[in-house]
């Protein structure tokens, strides 16, 4: 993954050098990029934004890499991953998941600590708009993206009544920025049929793809620090465990113009054992 960030930031480089510098000019305003949610897209944490991620603005391009821990009641969730951005217009997204089962990998005869993972490849196009010029219109910013996710331990997932092992969510983002009332709404459908994000596959014998909503609001108590709350709702398709929406309040703050920090008290909803409640922390470091 370090290797595939350096390839990228030397692509971005090169890409960039017939506009103006990466460094060359200010480019976004702070966190108007959004940070990197736990899929790897530019957005909040739990939900993607139609913001397009990095900080370069208009023809500059941008990029960013994350790490994300969350810890909850029975399990520990690791997100991390790296971001491309095109003329503020496209981006690109590779991220990996792992969620540490502790105690309740042995309960399932996985194995104490036994570890799901994924790879979630990601794109975003932005439709229309622009969330932070145009501030006397009153049409938000669209973007269109998908998310495509490979398990790779591919028969856990059909063991506990899953489809498949691999699928991919598309989604319909829309976010506005108030400059003014220092607000940012963010609405996002959802067009899915992934079990717990994907870690536990996509489908079942009995249900596949729903449209699902995700939302998010955030105000900005000043340039470099923002409160918000998310929600995202989930499709509800294993037999094995009903699942729930989620939904985070978190605290996103830019100390630096490359760094952003973003800690979050989330709730996952019931995760196969129990609700799933814990503390979300994520660095992300943008270009």
């Amino acid at each position: 993954m370090n290797r595939l960030f350096a390839l990228l930031i030397i692509l971005v480089g090169v890409a960039d050098a017939r506009s103006e510098p990466l460094f060359g000019r200010p480019g976004k305003l702070p966190l108007t990029g959004g940070v990197s949610q736990i899929e790897g897209s530019a957005g909040g944490g739990l939900t993607p934004w139609a913001l397009i991620g990095g900080l370069g603005a208009g023809a500059q391009n941008g990029a960013a890499a994350y790490a994300t821990h969350v810890w909850l009641d029975d399990y520990r969730l690791q997100s991390h991953g790296v971001m491309v951005s095109l003329a503020d217009t496209v981006e690109l997204s590779l991220a990996r998941q792992s969620l540490d089962t502790r105690d309740v990998g042995a309960l399932l005869g996985l194995g104490r600590g036994f570890r799901l993972e994924q790879n979630v490849f990601g794109a975003k196009f932005r439709l229309a708009g622009d969330a932070v010029l145009e501030q006397d219109r009153w049409l938000p910013q669209l973007a269109l993206g998908l998310q495509h996710k490979r398990h790779l331990q591919p028969d856990v997932p059909l063991a506990v009544g899953a489809a498949r092992s691999d699928g991919t969510d598309l989604y319909l983002s829309a976010t506005k920025l108030h400059l003014d009332q220092s607000l940012l709404l963010s609405g996002t459908a959802r067009y899915t049929e992934a079990n717990q994000l994907g870690l536990l596959g996509f489908g079942s014998a009995t249900g596949g793809r729903e449209l699902v909503f995700e939302g998010s609001a955030a105000y900005l108590l000043s340039r470099r620090l923002a409160v918000g709350i998310e929600y995202r709702d989930k499709p509800d398709l294993l037999a094995v465990a009903g699942e729930d929406a989620a939904w985070d309040v978190f605290l996103a703050w830019s100390p630096f113009r490359h760094l952003n920090l973003t800690l979050a008290a989330v709730d996952l909803g019931n995760v196969v054992v129990a609700r799933q409640r814990g503390v979300y922390l994520s660095i992300q470091f943008a270009l």
